[in-house]
Formats: structure tokens, sequence, C-alpha cells
């Protein structure tokens, strides 16, 4: 509660002076609003100059330095990206784009290498939900979920508009020019329209080498990788407004792209043909109100449509010409009442109690080129309640998600759609922090179970899809801790540690399998079941060494025990599940001294297995990288500094010491490589 006082002002003995005095004399006001939320389960965060410190050409390259992280990367400027968060599949992140989820009804995966960081402010990971109760039912329906809030348009005092343009380029041919301007139409509406367009030709050298289990070299070469070449041009527009107790915002947004897919290396197969083309466009928006004293409504809207087409040349494999179109509408309305609140409202100065109700509607559908394709229709209708608790050392929320999908089958063949049904789903989650009398300490625990629905891919895909296929389910239970400290004065200025333990179950893991005597034919069923115990470390220190000089760092560190207990008798049963090292990490230092950065970047990953089979010839070694970038911004002009043009300049080099390795078997990555970045802010 933020209390601000008026005093009354003094009167002097003088009758003049104190006739003066009476004509200013005001009467006590007092302002009250609700107490700032801390969250439940803390977050891990990228932003300002931390995250535009780091060396990252996409979202998926800065949330490599989150803890619990695995990035599924396939090389290249283009390449696909995916994060898979404390081993429970890709599918069970919920990807979050200014408050409304990314979808992908066909395949259920986000490729976070589209999206730029251009014009993205912060990148935030929660494990089990979003750490607070009014939000969209979406917002309860993931493991984990990733929130990429863009820029909102702020001006500074006397200015009406900003205007920034960026120009990077760099090694694989990269030429990436962007532009972004901001106009105050008023006092209460700003507008914001951001550009960019990405062109790279992405070939690199690479050393290609094989070890055999006996340790013998059965061939080392170098070589340059092929077809990864991209074009994709990125424009999104949007108008921001506030009112009286609320805000609301719509954005429209569009990416298109033509890239190569490099393929995997196998059996001395160079240069791969396959290309893929892509054309994502939505509207959404968001509006919040406070209607009365302790209620508030919030109400989201989106349209989404996505075109992809895949093609695949080779005859000597399989002529492939794909393509599919997604089309995607969203709506959303949640409340929340406090039945305890501040001094003024209730009853109780140190009691907060919360309860929300949301209630969405989304409705899917997928249209293909396939032979005997069926055209899949999805209504989602999905209802969550949810309370929180907030009373001197105890902060608590609970909330149980109700899921109900209808799915319809648009045969060309048939006059009426065919109906499938999923059973309904009903998935609690309990999270509890406590702040004990040890100052700045806290202790937090959480229990969530929750589902991913089988895809349109999985269910329809021709002569693959089980239409009979369950829900993928996990159960999470966390136990952590975080101790935080700041100083306003002094060598020492911020300390921040964090430490989770946790164990996750995974079953009716969704898996492919050979269907008949022949490999070339799959059948998606229900086998799977996967244990995961892990402990996640962060931790940061910033330290002001001078007046002009700060200096922080921060490392996160995971270890992960993932084991496959799908098919007990078989060579894969507790074995460490595919592509998850028991240890991974990273550090990260930042020096800034008045206008200069110099940053420095660390990421490691250990030794993991290309298969469940934790066999010799399934290993894959550790890789490592080291990253470093500095930056210079000069102000132009002398005028004040928070209005004076600007100058930004950045070098970035990556991968310095080359070091050659896979994130994904056959896929080799990068070696050195480097950036520079120029942009003038006015």
């Amino acid at each position: 509660m933020v209390l601000c006082w008026l005093s009354t002002l003094s009167a002097w003995a003088d009758p003049v002076l104190d006739s003066i005095a009476r004509q200013f004399e005001l009467d006590e006001v007092t302002v009250s609003a609700r107490r700032r939320e801390e969250p439940v389960i803390p977050v891990q965060k990228l932003e300002g100059a931390r995250l535009e410190g780091l060396s990252t050409q996409s979202v998926a390259d800065a949330v490599r330095y989150f803890s619990g992280v695995q990035i599924k990367d396939y090389g290249g400027v283009g390449g696909l990206k995916t994060v898979d968060v404390r081993s429970m599949g890709t599918n069970h992140l919920g990807v979050f784009y200014d408050g409304i989820e990314i979808g992908n009804a066909q395949n259920g995966t986000v490729d976070l290498g589209k999206f730029s960081m251009d014009n993205i402010e912060q990148i935030a990971l929660y494990n089990g939900q979003k750490s607070e109760i009014f939000q969209p039912a979406k917002d309860f329906g993931s493991a984990g979920t990733l929130y990429i809030k863009t820029r909102r348009p702020k001006f500074s005092a006397d200015k009406r508009f900003n205007l920034s343009v960026t120009l990077k380029g760099g090694t694989f041919g990269l030429i990436n020019p962007s532009v972004l301007y901001e106009q105050k139409i008023t006092d209460n509406i700003h507008f914001s329209a951001n550009a960019e367009f990405t062109h790279a030709h992405g070939r690199y050298h690479f050393r290609y080498r094989k070890v055999l289990a006996d340790g013998s070299t059965a061939w080392d070469t170098t070589a340059v990788r092929l077809n990864g070449d991209v074009r994709a041009c990125r424009a999104e527009a949007g108008f921001f407004g506030y009112l009286p107790e609320g805000k609301w915002h719509v954005k429209g947004y569009c990416y298109d792209s033509e890239k190569g897919i490099p393929g995997a290396i196998v059996n001395n197969v160079w240069k791969n043909s396959q290309r893929q083309w892509d054309r994502n466009a939505f509207v959404q928006g968001n509006f919040t109100k406070r209607i009365t004293k302790g209620f508030d409504v919030q109400a989201n809207a989106k349209y989404s449509n996505d075109w992809m087409r895949y093609l695949n040349p080779d005859t000597t494999l399989m002529y492939i010409d794909n393509s599919f179109t997604q089309q995607e509408v969203y709506l959303s309305l949640a409340s929340r009442l406090a039945i305890v609140g501040p001094k003024g409202f209730v009853w109780h100065n140190s009691l907060n109690w919360d309860i929300s109700l949301s209630a969405d509607w989304q409705w899917n559908y997928l249209q293909g080129n396939l032979a005997d394709f069926v055209f899949p229709e999805r209504n989602t209708v999905l209802a969550a309640l949810a309370t929180q608790l907030d009373w001197t050392y105890i902060k608590a929320q609970a909330s149980v998600l109700g899921t109900f999908v209808f799915d319809k089958l648009h045969r060309p063949t048939l006059t009426m759609p065919v109906a499938n049904k999923q059973d309904p789903q009903f998935t609690p989650a309990v999270f509890l922090t406590a702040h004990p009398y040890i100052k700045d300490l806290y202790i937090r625990t959480f229990y969530k179970r929750i589902f991913r629905m089988p895809t349109f891919n999985d269910l329809y895909y021709t002569d693959v899809g089980n239409i009979d296929l369950k829900p993928e389910y996990t159960t999470q239970y966390d136990l952590g801790a975080e101790y935080t400290k700041s100083w306003q004065q002094g060598f020492l200025r911020t300390v921040d540690l964090k430490v989770d333990g946790y164990f996750n179950q995974v079953k009716n893991k969704i898996v492919a399998i050979p269907k008949g005597n022949g490999q070339y034919r799959w059948q998606m069923m229900n086998l799977g079941y996967v244990e995961i115990l892990g402990c996640d470390v962060n931790g940061s220190i910033t330290i002001d060494l001078t007046h002009d000089v700060l200096l922080s760092f921060a490392a996160a560190y995971t270890y992960q025990r993932a084991k496959d207990l799908s098919e007990p008798g078989e060579i894969t049963y507790g074995g460490q599940i595919a592509y998850i090292p028991r240890h991974s990490g990273s550090a990260t230092a930042n020096l800034l001294w008045r206008g200069l950065s110099v940053n420095y970047a660390f990421i490691y990953v250990g030794e993991r297995y290309h298969n469940s089979a934790n066999i010799p010839e399934n290993y894959e070694r550790p890789w490592y990288t080291h990253d470093m970038s500095i930056s210079y911004e000069l102000p132009l002009g002398s005028r004040v500094e928070a209005i004076s043009p600007r100058l930004y300049f950045a070098l970035e080099i990556n991968n310095m010491l080359n070091q050659q390795y896979e994130v994904i078997l056959n896929y080799p990555m990068p070696g050195i490589n480097g950036r520079g970045i120029i942009r003038l802010t006015i």
C-alpha cells in the first residue's frame, strides 16, 4: 500500500502572510492501492541491459541461459529451434506472446527461431505456471510457460515520437535491417510499428569426425554446410491505450519466410535440397479494467492464420510437396474479486485474499493437400477457478482447470463430419511460499498435474495418426528456496540465490512405433513413461566497483536424471532419455562503465545419448561455447541525455574457441562466428 500525505502549509504570524498561506491550505489526502504482488513461485527473467548484452539472434538463443532448459537446435541462421523444460517434452511448454499463447494445433511445436530479439524487452520462464491468478484459463494449461514481452511505447518529456533504425550484419552472409517507430497520438493512446528483414546464405565450414566404439576414427573431414539459406520478413504494429484504472492494446503480426533445410549428414550426403515456406499472421488484443474497488476484469481475443509448405524434390527418397493451413480463433474472459483487501476496503490490513474465475474458447481448423487427409476441426473450452492468499509470511495459490475438447473430421468423401470427443479433464495445482523469520529467505513448494492433448498430427496424420490416443499426463513436485538481498550503498549491491529440487512424472507418453513388418511405416501410440529427478541452481551478484563502474555475474546449473521406464526388460529401460544431459549450465558476466558494456557468456552441455539405450554407439560428447560482446552508446547533440539522439555500436564474437559440436546427431553447428550492430535512436 502506498500512502501519500500532503501536509497543511504552516502560517506565519504576520497577518498578510497568514492570508496567503490560507489560500494554499490543503486537506490531508490518502492514496491507497493493492500491495505489490510478489511471485509465489519465482521466475527466471532476462531483460534490460543483460538481455541486450547477450549474443542472441533469436528468442531460443536467449532461453539457453535459463536453468532446466534444453534447446534442440538443428543449426544455421534459420534452423529449427525448440525448447524442452525439465525434460517433459517440447509440447508441454506454453509459449505466450504479449500475454496470449502462440498455438500450433498441427504438431504442438513452436519454433522459437522465428522470433527476433529486435523488439523484445523481456523473456520470462515459469515452472508450473505464471505466478498469478488474474489471467486467462490458457495460462493454467501447461507444465511450464515462456512469456515473451515486446516493447510498449515509452516517451520522455516533451517527446511525441521515437524512431530507431538498426542494421545487423555478420557471418553466414547475414544482413538484418530493422526499424521501430513509436508515436504518441494522445496522452492515453500510443502507436508502435516494427519491421525487420533477414537474409543469409547460411553456409559455414564444419569438421565432421566419427569415432567408433573401440576408439578408432572412422572418418575425419572438413566440409561446408549447405542449403541453410534463409529469407524472412517480419512486421508488427499495434495501438496501446490507457484508461482510468485500466489499459488495452491491439496488435497485428505478420511473418513470411523461405528457407532451406540442411538435413542430417548421413551416408556421405553433404547437401540436401528440402525447402520450407512459412506465412504466419495474427491479430490479437487485450483489455484490462478495474470495474470497482476489489473487482477486475480482463478480456483477450485472437485470430491467426498460418500457412506452411514443405518440399522434398529428391526422388531417390520420396518426393514430397505438402502444404497446410491452420486457422485459430481464441476468446477469453477473466475476473478477479478481492475477498479481503487492503485497509479501507474490508477489515484486515495484513491479509490479501483473491479469487479468480476465467473461461476460454478456442477453435482450430487444419487443411492439407495430402491424399485421404481428413480436415480436423477442434473446439476447446477451458474453465479455471483459482484463489490466492497473501498473509504476512505466507503466500499461497490453488487452482483447478477444466478442459473440454470436441473434434470433428471433415473428410471430402463424407457428407457429414465425424465427431471425436475427448474425455473431460480436470487438473489441480497448489503453490506455497513461506517467508520465515530469517530476513530475505523464502521457502517454496508446488504440486501440479497437467496434460497435453494429442496434436492433429498425432491423431489424424495420414497412415500415421491414431484416433484412439489418450492425453499425455505430467505430474510435478517442487521444493526450493531463495535468498535475495540488496543494498543501497557500498561495494556489494545485490545477491540472489535460488535452489530447486524437483520430481516429474510423464505418463501415457506419445511415441511413434513401427507399424507392420516394414520400418518405413509408423503409428502413434501411448507407450511411454518417464521419471525425472532434478535440481536447478541459479545465482547472481552485482558489485559497484566505483561510482561509474558496475559489475554483475550470473550462473545457472542443472542436474537431471531422466529415466525412460516405458518397457521393462528392454535395453532402453532405465536409460537417460534422448538428448538430456545429466549436467548442464551457463555463466555470464557484464561490465558497465558509462555508455560502455562488455559481456561474456559461457554455456556447457554435458554428455548425452541420442537414444534411451545408453550404449557406447549412442554416446554424444559434451560441448561448450564461449561468447563475448562489446557495445557502446554515444549520445548525440547537446540536449539532456533522456531525449538526446543516440548512436549504438556492438560487436559480438560467438564460439570463440571454434569448438565443433552437435546439439542433434548429424546436424553440425557453426564454429567461430560474429555479428556487428549499429543503431540510431531518435
